[in-house]
């Protein structure tokens, strides 16, 4: 896929802005941006579109990012140093900071796992889980589902159904990379719940494949979320 630097920043401030926002980004937030006409901030949006890394919902002007986008970001992400503010770097010691605190307050393996995903929930306000011998534990279904994007019961559904047959297919896929992403419609079950799960893989007193993660709208930080769930992963192994 042939896409270049303008491009990539574009589709990129499209991805933070949206995950922030919510709504759909137009070319006059982009062009005040990057200090170019609206008219050369659409061609390139009509680019990215094209190339599928962004769509128009009929009901706006402005641009979201598809699956495919969201995909090409987070490759992104893991293929080269990201470039976080003195802000963001911060905001993550406090989080893994919070994450190593609760952690360490419990005297049981299964607290500890437990005290990692309600840290996780606080800190991205996803769905946090893990698998704790053979069961899955899950926290903030709640606060899950006061994300905009589940105003559509459909949606709701998608991700109970995924929910329901996450366990059986952990078990059994077993992924076997540190950090594990599936966007959208990559989800092995539950493909139109438009949502992103991201999971660690670490070794317990329960498994040598226990798992800790969230389960969040497409829409989210990826950054933070991503470094998040791979210190868990990383400091429940080196704790437990």
């Amino acid at each position: 896929m042939e896409i270049t630097p303008r491009q990539q920043a574009i589709l990129c401030q499209i991805i933070e802005e949206y995950a922030e926002t919510a709504s759909p980004v137009g070319s006059v937030t982009l062009a005040k941006l990057f200090q170019v006409s609206p008219a050369t901030v659409r061609a390139e949006m009509a680019r990215l579109e094209m190339m599928g890394l962004i769509a128009q919902p009929h009901t706006s002007a402005g641009r979201v990012p598809t699956d495919a986008g969201y995909r090409y970001y987070v490759n992104h992400l893991n293929s080269e140093e990201a470039n976080t503010s003195h802000l963001e770097q911060r905001s993550l010691e406090r989080g893994t900071h919070a994450l190593k605190v609760r952690v360490n307050s419990q005297s049981r393996a299964d607290a500890a796992i437990r005290g990692a995903v309600d840290a996780l929930v606080e800190l991205t306000g996803n769905l946090g889980l893990a698998t704790i011998g053979g069961q899955l534990y899950l926290s903030g279904i709640a606060r899950l589902f006061t994300q905009p994007e589940f105003g559509d019961t459909r949606r709701v559904q998608a991700v109970a159904k995924l929910l329901d047959n996450l366990e059986p297919w952990l078990r059994e896929a077993a992924p076997g990379e540190a950090l594990n992403i599936f966007i959208g419609h990559e989800n092995p079950i539950g493909k139109n719940s438009e949502v992103s799960l991201i999971i660690s893989k670490f070794r317990s007193p329960f498994s040598d494949r226990s798992y800790i993660g969230v389960l969040g709208p497409t829409r989210q930080n990826y950054a933070k979320v991503m470094a998040l769930v791979k210190h868990a992963g990383q400091m429940l192994e080196e704790i437990l």
